[in-house]
């Protein structure tokens, strides 16, 4: 059995950009035109960087808070956001044809919050997926999980069929209450998520070593929001990503469960696309929330 490498030593050079490929996002260049374009749908070419909500946690555990009516909460505030990362039944049923942003389905599942999460199988055909036309597929991968080689598999299945549609994969690093979320531990799991084909890859932020993850993934990472945070540290937190090399921002409880949704998608669209820092993103949520009229 071959032993972890735990060296604290590896230079990962991340002050050294990677090598420009023909086109705007790393590690995406020699991907066919259609793969290109559904990135292109995800990520802003002039920015290089994306802001996604996301509102597929219903998958595993029902009706979350702030998800109870997706047509109230989430619908009016679509356009604020450069994608969506949502189930296909809440697809289908309740986001509008009309909607002209990226869409990244949630193409894994099984269990619900009251068995073993890691146990999870690949949910959606990849023809389905061609048929909603979507922008990318996400699949759950538990890195020392108990089910870590089925979950895996089910992102390289993903990834293979995604190739023969031009559909790319997210690899999304699930870390559970067993799993420690560090640098160390999230470095092994997105390189793992890019090794195997993953085109993109999502995770989260640690305060130590996060830019040694962002640098030593071959990829673009999307940094998870996670549980619900006062808006100043949410800000913070995205801010803080995107100037350690992550390429967006996937937030779910930090926007849908915020008092005033619509002005916190905004306040981090300015974080991720237009520079700004915490205490002027925070300004700008508090102007717009202020003058928000209630839904």
């Amino acid at each position: 059995m071959p032993e972890a490498d735990s060296r604290d030593d590896k230079d990962f050079h991340v002050e050294i950009p990677p090598p420009e490929q023909g086109y705007f996002l790393k590690g995406s260049g020699a991907y066919d035109w259609g793969m290109k374009n559904r990135l292109a749908r995800i990520f802003r070419p002039d920015s290089g960087r994306t802001v996604m909500l996301a509102i597929d946690h219903g998958y595993f555990q029902g009706p979350t808070t702030g998800l109870e009516r997706v047509d109230l909460s989430i619908v009016p505030i679509l356009q604020g956001a450069d994608a969506l990362m949502v189930t296909r039944g809440v697809l289908r049923s309740t986001i509008p044809p009309t909607h002209r942003g990226g869409v990244v389905v949630r193409a894994s599942g099984g269990p619900s919050i009251l068995k073993d999460l890691s146990n999870e199988r690949i949910a959606v055909d990849v023809e389905d997926a061609a048929r909603l036309n979507v922008d990318a597929l996400a699949v759950q991968v538990f890195v020392g999980g108990e089910q870590e080689t089925q979950s895996i598999e089910n992102m390289t299945k993903l990834v293979d069929a995604g190739y023969r549609y031009g559909i790319p994969v997210l690899g999304v690093t699930a870390v559970g209450k067993e799993l420690t979320r560090d640098a160390r531990y999230l470095g092994l799991a997105t390189r793992i998520c890019a090794e195997l084909g993953a085109q993109i890859v999502k995770t989260y932020y640690v305060a130590e070593g996060f830019e040694r993850v962002t640098a030593g993934c071959p990829v673009p990472i999307v940094m998870a929001g996670g549980k619900k945070l006062p808006e100043r540290d949410a800000l913070e937190m995205a801010y803080r990503a995107i100037q350690e090399g992550a390429a967006g921002v996937d937030m779910g409880r930090n926007i849908f469960q915020s008092h005033a949704p619509a002005a916190m998608l905004r306040a981090v669209a300015s974080v991720v696309h237009d520079g700004a820092d915490p205490d002027g993103a925070y300004e700008l949520f508090e102007e717009l929330a202020g003058s928000a009229v209630p839904v």
